[in-house]
Formats: structure tokens, sequence, C-alpha cells
């Protein structure tokens, strides 16, 4: 069972940036192909952004030319650069496996992280 560790949240003012590391431990890990979701309170959790092994990348609109998917394959690590943080991306962000399906679909992946909290203040 391959368990995934996200950090990297926090507070941050709009404008401003940070860098979500998710940590996956187990078997296999560094060729599994991954997915970043977020989740703000009352809404259902939504796709941000999924990398391939191979490093192929797709981005939500709501987010393209503003953050940032890569892995590291050595380190079983994938990132998440956000630059240019709204107040609108506050929100618990997921790291999780992806399964099959279609890759923005939350349904397609296996195994979550526990999240980790990103809060853009105005």
């Amino acid at each position: 069972q391959v368990q995934l560790v996200e950090s990297g949240g926090g507070l941050v003012q709009a404008g401003g940036s940070l860098r979500l590391s998710c940590a996956a431990s187990g078997r296999g890990s560094s060729s599994y192909f991954m997915g970043w979701f977020r989740q703000a309170p009352g809404k259902e959790r939504e796709f941000v952004a999924h990398i391939r092994w191979s490093g192929g990348t797709y981005y939500a609109d709501s987010v393209k030319g503003r953050f940032t998917i890569s892995r590291d394959n050595a380190k079983n690590t994938v990132y998440l650069q956000m630059n240019s943080l709204k107040p609108e991306d506050t929100a618990v962000y997921y790291c999780a496996i992806f399964g099959s399906g279609n890759y923005y679909s939350v349904r397609s992946y296996t195994n979550w992280g526990q999240g980790t909290q990103v809060t853009v203040s105005s």
C-alpha cells in the first residue's frame, strides 16, 4: 500500500507563492501517474493538475499559467508550485495516485493523502 503525505501549505497573501510537496512511500511509487486536487469549504473536490510518469502535464483552466506540477522520481515526490495566488485558491490541497479513467475526475484516483491547507488572504 502506497502512502502519500502532503506538506508545504500555509497562509500567504494574494500574489504570493507556495510550493506543495507530496511524498510517496511504497513499492513502485515513482512510476505512478499523480494528481493534485483541492477542496474549499462547502464545495466539491476539484481537479488542479495531473502529471504522467514521463512528465506530461495537464491543468485546470483556473490554474493554468500560475501553477506548475512536477516530479522527482528519485525522491518519489510530486510538487505543485503555486504562483500569483488568489483568495479563491484557498482550499485543502490533496495529492492522489491515478488509477484509470479521466485524469480530471476524482473517481479516477485511488490512494489519497491527508491534505494540506492553503489559505490566501486578500
